[in-house]
């Protein structure tokens, strides 16, 4: 598996403090409804960047992993620009992978800057510690049938803050019982607003999800992909 290299203070403060001088690679930048997490059915602008190392065997945003290929190259101030335009208080950044872009550190800080609720929804890979202590963290930690776990920089979990989420997308009872202990082992429900359980859709019912969760009695939210009972699940910018 490809090594990722770790975004440091260095880098990042090595870059322009000018938006306008800061490039970013994107996939797309949309205004729909938020579908996932505990803002579930918030209207959301989403910034989703293009380029990510990993490749989980459910991915839903194919297109936008490739990082050779961004279909929108534009530079900070101009998603700041696009996002003002958009006219909602709520912004997420997701992909592809924001924070395999050491821009999308400085972004974030601008959005913040700006009086914006800003998520950024991470694959779990890249290191955390240098985000903004403003943005809300969701960290989607890998199970094994993604293929990605070995990838997970669990040193992250030890940098989450109270206003983070964490998020097992699963896909099988194995995944489950692996993100079971994985709760307990490093005490998320204690540490972060809420531990996000999702079944990776159209691998796992739902409702077997939900009585595992219930058996259990999991200090967890199921999650379901809200965008994709509203559109059709294949349908982009939504």
């Amino acid at each position: 598996m490809a090594k990722v290299t770790q975004p440091t203070a260095e880098a990042i403060a090595s870059l322009p403090d000018d938006p306008a001088l800061v490039t970013l690679r994107l996939s797309e930048l949309f205004h729909s409804i938020q579908g996932e997490g505990t803002r579930a059915g918030l209207p959301c602008t989403f910034i989703r960047f293009q380029g990510c190392t990993l490749r989980c065997v459910w991915c839903d945003t194919p297109y936008a992993l490739d990082h050779r290929t961004p279909e929108l190259i534009l530079t900070a101030a101009e998603v700041l620009e696009r996002v003002d335009q958009l006219g909602t208080r709520f912004v997420e950044l997701t992909g592809g992978e924001p924070l395999e872009q050491l821009g999308s550190f400085l972004l974030i800080k601008w959005l913040c800057d700006r009086g914006y609720t800003v998520a950024v929804e991470t694959g779990g890979h890249v290191s955390i510690e240098h985000l903004d202590r403003r943005a809300i963290c969701i960290l989607d930690i890998k199970c094994p049938d993604s293929r990605m776990s070995p990838l997970n920089y669990l040193l992250n979990l030890q940098l989450l803050r109270p206003q983070d989420e964490v998020k097992f997308v699963i896909a099988s009872r194995n995944d489950y019982e692996w993100a079971r202990r994985m709760l307990s082992e490093h005490q998320l429900a204690e540490n972060v607003a809420s531990v996000l359980m999702s079944p990776a859709f159209g691998v796992l019912n739902p409702q077997l999800l939900a009585e595992w969760i219930l058996e259990d009695r999991l200090p967890v939210r199921l999650q379901l992909q809200l965008h994709k009972y509203i559109w059709e699940p294949t349908r982009r910018g939504v």
